[in-house]
């Protein structure tokens, strides 16, 4: 039981993490100093999806479903949970790679935009 309620919040902890990937740019356009924790953080998602890493996170929630009893499942986060939501067809490389594109364009604006706030008169 604990095992399963483990894998539950490492669950959760990931979801947060790619959503702080994903968003966490737009938090600078209120906290200055949150670059300093989202740029590392989009560069470890940027490069998973465009290397076609796994993330260690993935390898620990599965540990604790085996170990709980369950069923672990091969594949990252995004394949086994993100993907099926959004796209009906298999991952495969390609598609990381968009994704992992389409992850560093979007906050490229958002940081682009950060600038241009951050330099206009108040």
């Amino acid at each position: 039981m604990i095992d399963r309620i483990l894998a539950d919040l490492v669950l959760l902890t990931h979801l947060a993490f790619i959503m702080f990937v994903v968003f966490g740019g737009l938090l600078a356009l209120r906290w200055r100093w949150m670059p300093w924790l989202h740029l590392p953080a989009l560069a470890w998602g940027a490069a998973i999806e465009l290397f076609g890493g796994i993330c260690p996170l993935t390898p620990l929630e599965n540990a604790l479903r085996r170990s709980s009893g369950e069923a672990g499942y091969h594949g990252g986060f995004v394949e086994h949970y993100l993907v099926p939501l959004i796209y009906p067809a298999e991952f495969d490389r390609e598609l990381g790679m968009a994704l992992g594109c389409a992850l560093l364009g979007f906050n490229g604006i958002v940081y682009l935009a950060v600038w241009w706030w951050g330099r206009a008169p108040r």
